[in-house]
């Protein structure tokens, strides 16, 4: 998901459930009409229409839920969220941990029956690499590949580091033993396309020939798409023949419990509802654990938040316990650090920036500005339409007015530029959130705080925290890696990098009829393993 920024803010599900998503109105053809499917042939979902369908571009969590079933690579996580085989049946590591040798099955096809090859991923890895493409997570997946960087900034036109020993041979170098490189080959980035279908005119990706457990059928936006089985698949096939996503059908909830869809996500508006034991959905309720994290950037490059003791100073006039508590209703997990619990290298005992007002009074008397009365005006960038934000963004602001003296204007930015656009348009602070796309501390504190990468949109930079890092990256005693990522995430939190809100959770209702519906703790289900009894 999975990089998977998060802006899907939960107090505001219900309220964006009942908007229309503009996108310019482009659909695939719809399909002709055939015999009704039964009831078993048939999953209903709640959905949202996708950013993109391009695993080279996407880079939200919205449109990770549909390429996860359209397209595949070498290898995806398996149920204990370690890398295992997919279209690599095997593979092999030099003894510098440098070089991966990858054996690919052949019974591998695209969905219009072309049997992929090894030349296949080299083809999509340098697409993905391509200035042209302009993909915003290529550097963070594939940079470890040696060659890469020099193909994103236009130096070269193959990626070096990737060799095709033979038709289903591949054989990849990368810059240094990394024990996290083949959990970044599970991120859509590395999926195989075909080139054929990717170099068609226009947004190929709306007719996309992957090779996933599902082919899409039909997209009409702000309306419904539709997925159906791919029987040509070389892995687990689909026990259902089509998936139909309701797009933007209405309020989830209220189509869950009129049968329109049959599993669906719980906002705020209704866990008392699904919590009561006495009700007719508690045994219905599961709730998942999630490696997820919310928080607040700050902009380093701009003041007030240049200055750490502005930065300590907002991080300890909010209370996030409070916050927690009373806006989410337990439903979240007020965080001192960065790394989720479940998240190896999580640390019980990190010292977070403790609820203080006073601290937080005094810490900007001894800042530059001396005084509340001297910062510059403060902007906070949100996802949104229309001036709806959302109830703990609200009680933040209000703890920053009431605590400190401080007013905080927000300003939205569409969800379908908030992503993309974050890193360029941000104001002075961004709330936003994160999902592990692989469980290693890597993904969180090198991803988000490194200097120069991707998604560090609040262009964090310290050359020490850097060092740590990176000297975590490459130590091959595993104990002593999680040990030297605990020193970066402290140092990260002293230095008031992010204010860090809460870890979350996903509160989930499924029909007694759905078996298999199974989300990770990265926040998807592989739906090939969905069945739908008869009802």
């Amino acid at each position: 998901m999975i990089k998977k920024i998060i802006y899907i803010i939960l107090s505001l599900v219900l309220a964006c459930s009942l908007l229309v998503f503009y996108l310019p109105r482009v659909a695939c053809q719809p399909v002709q009409q055939e015999a009704p499917a039964t009831e078993a042939e048939v999953l209903n979902l709640y959905g949202i229409d996708p950013y993109t369908l391009d695993p080279a571009v996407s880079n939200d969590m919205t449109s990770h839920e549909y390429i996860m079933q359209l397209f595949s690579g070498l290898v995806c996580l398996g149920d204990n969220l370690e890398p295992v085989p997919d279209i690599a049946q095997s593979w092999q590591v030099s003894h510098d941990g440098m070089t991966y040798t990858f054996y690919l099955r052949n019974d591998v096809r695209f969905h219009d029956g072309r049997e992929v090859k090894a030349e296949d991923f080299k083809y999509s890895w340098q697409r993905a690499c391509h200035p042209d493409t302009q993909s915003q997570t290529v550097a963070t997946y594939l940079g470890d590949i040696v060659g890469v960087r020099e193909v994103l900034a236009g130096k070269a036109e193959e990626i070096s580091g990737v060799r095709i020993i033979d038709d289903y041979t591949l054989q990849i170098t990368i810059d240094a033993p990394k024990s996290y490189f083949l959990s970044k080959l599970t991120y859509p980035t590395a999926f195989v396309v075909d080139r054929a279908n990717a170099e068609s005119v226009g947004e190929w990706w709306r007719q996309p020939n992957g090779t996933g457990p599902f082919m899409l059928r039909q997209w009409d936006e702000n309306s419904l798409l539709v997925l159906e089985k791919n029987d040509l698949y070389y892995g687990k096939l689909a026990k259902v023949n089509f998936v139909v996503f309701q797009l933007w059908g209405g309020v989830p909830m209220n189509m869950y419990e009129t049968g329109k869809i049959d599993v669906t996500s719980v906002s705020l508006n209704y866990i008392d509802k699904v919590t009561d034991e006495a009700g007719p959905f508690y045994h219905d309720l599961e709730v998942v654990p999630e490696l997820s994290f919310y928080y607040i950037g700050f902009n380093h490059h701009k003041p007030p938040f240049d200055d750490v003791n502005i930065r300590r100073a907002f991080s300890q006039a909010v209370d996030k316990d409070k916050l927690a508590s009373l806006v989410f209703r337990d439903m979240v997990q007020s965080a001192d650090g960065i790394l989720p619990p479940g998240m190896p290298g999580f640390n019980d005992d990190l010292s977070g920036l403790k609820y203080d007002i006073n601290r937080a009074k005094e810490l900007i008397a001894t800042s530059k500005y001396g005084d509340v009365s001297n910062l510059p005006p403060i902007t906070i960038t949100t996802m949104g339409w229309g001036g709806l934000i959302s109830q703990e963004l609200e009680a933040i602001i209000q703890e920053w007015r009431n605590n400190l003296g401080v007013e905080v204007k927000v300003r939205q930015l569409e969800p379908q530029r908030f992503l993309y656009h974050l890193k360029q348009e941000k104001d002075d602070m961004f709330y936003v959130g994160w999902i592990a796309d692989y469980p290693h501390p890597q993904d969180f504190l090198d991803v988000l705080f490194h200097s120069g990468t991707d998604s560090n949109y609040g262009e964090y930079s310290n050359p020490e925290i850097d060092a740590l890092l990176e000297m975590a990256s490459v130590e091959l005693d595993n104990k002593l890696s999680l040990v030297l990522y605990q020193q970066a995430e402290q140092r990260l939190v002293d230095d008031a990098a992010c204010l860090p809100l809460w870890f979350g959770k996903n509160y989930i209702l499924t029909k007694p009829y759905i078996k298999g519906y199974n989300l990770s703790p990265l926040g998807f289900p592989m739906l090939n393993n969905v069945s739908v009894e008869p009802h």
